[in-house]
């Protein structure tokens, strides 16, 4: 346990990517519409997540290259390398910017559970001092280029948002019976099926894909690096999947369908149990919000710098440039409180296309002796991959239903 502690690498900080407040969000609207019959469908995404992130782990510490930059590389063909990398800033770099907004405002949204709202009036505008504050937190951190302090404060981070819903799951004292029923004995239906798919979704993320490889080799040089890898990716996104299913386990115990986030879900409980609940899900909110306020920014960093041949330094003038955009115009977009819907749209659409080229791709290049050598996938690695790629198509599916409304399903 000690040697894995030394050896914790980029693992929590994907954890930490994949738990924001979207993923609060849809896991306790799933408990509240579903009880713990749709927990088997967290288990299929946490096998999914380890499945992937093992593979873009491993690609990057053979390769010592970003995601990205393997991608510029490999596909020869001039305009299908030209068509994927403009589907990879689109979805990554714009759809984060979208999204960075809801980063914040899910850590924003915490704060103001425990100490109320605060505005401070600049020009005519009301700022929420809580967006700013999240965006400076961020902005300080990522700064320093300091892989090593980022890794600390998200490993804190993520501890303290898996305590918080732990503790909240617990006092609502489930039946055991039943969640090991909910995750033992699959549950499909009509009614459930958008769920499923969204439980699936805000767990098996594409930029977690670009943001493992890379951080990997800050973390690694070797291929007697890779156990360490695969016990680092595999204990934090079971850590992260348990997170979501105690905010699930939480949600469930609600008697009301008037709940919409996690805000909604404490003072559903604080009848109950009291104000110790609404204090753990705010905490646990505050974090999920502000690590992928960080991480969301970092990973389109990262992919911009992959995609245009730029050099891959955390301490680069133009990789400040990109997350920096990013983070300025969450804490805009949030404190302001305007929502760029046409932009969110668009980000949705093109990570619903890009998750199936993406695992398509990886599991395509996982199998180049000339980039993996030895560590190519095995037949079984391949096996679960293409499960996992019928998985993610069905997905990019449903996410263009969603936003186009074809009612597909």
């Amino acid at each position: 346990m000690k040697n894995w502690f030394k050896n914790i690498g980029p693992g929590p900080l994907v954890a930490a990517a994949f738990i924001g407040p979207g993923t609060v969000t849809v896991c306790t609207l799933s408990g509240v519409a579903f009880g713990f019959s749709l927990l088997w469908a967290m288990v299929l995404s946490i096998l999914a997540t380890i499945v992937l992130q093992e593979m873009s782990a491993r690609l990057g510490i053979i390769s010592q290259k970003g995601l990205s930059e393997i991608i510029r590389t490999e596909i020869k063909h001039p305009v299908l390398k030209v068509l994927a990398l403009i589907l990879i800033l689109s979805a990554i770099v714009i759809g984060n910017a979208a999204y960075e907004a809801g980063n914040i405002s899910g850590g924003v949204l915490g704060l103001e559970a425990i100490v109320g709202q605060y505005n401070l009036n600049v020009s005519g505008f009301s700022l929420n001092v809580f967006s700013v504050l999240i965006g400076a937190i961020a902005f300080s951190l990522l700064y320093t280029g300091n892989y090593k302090i980022l890794e600390r404060v998200l490993i804190a981070l993520v501890t303290l948002m898996s305590l918080a819903f732990l503790f909240t799951a617990i006092i609502t004292k489930p039946n055991l019976s039943d969640i090991f029923k909910g995750v033992f004995l699959p549950q499909l239906s009509k009614e459930n099926l958008l769920t499923v798919i969204a439980l699936i979704g805000t767990t098996v993320v594409p930029y977690n894909l670009f943001l493992h490889a890379s951080l990997v080799k800050e973390k690694w040089k070797t291929p007697t690096d890779l156990k360490y890898a695969r016990k680092d990716t595999i204990i934090a996104v079971v850590l992260g999947g348990m997170v979501s299913m105690c905010i699930m386990i939480s949600a469930a115990s609600i008697q009301t369908s008037e709940v919409h986030n996690a805000v909604d879900l404490a003072k559903g409980l604080e009848p109950l149990f009291g104000s110790f609940a609404k204090y753990f899900l705010a905490i646990g909110l505050f974090a999920a919000g502000i690590t992928s306020a960080i991480t969301a920014p970092l990973a389109a960093a990262f992919v911009m710098s992959g995609c245009l041949g730029w050099k891959d330094d955390m301490h680069t003038f133009k990789f400040k440039s990109v997350w920096g955009s990013i983070i300025i115009l969450g804490v805009l977009f949030s404190s302001l409180g305007i929502k760029p819907i046409e932009i969110i749209k668009f980000a949705q659409v093109t990570n619903g296309i890009l998750l199936p080229v993406i695992a398509g791709f990886l599991i395509w290049i996982m199998n180049k002796s000339s980039v993996l050598g030895i560590h190519k996938n095995t037949i079984r690695q391949n096996i679960f991959g293409g499960i996992i790629l019928i998985i993610s198509i069905l997905l990019s599916i449903a996410t263009l239903n969603k936003v186009f409304q074809l009612n597909l399903f």
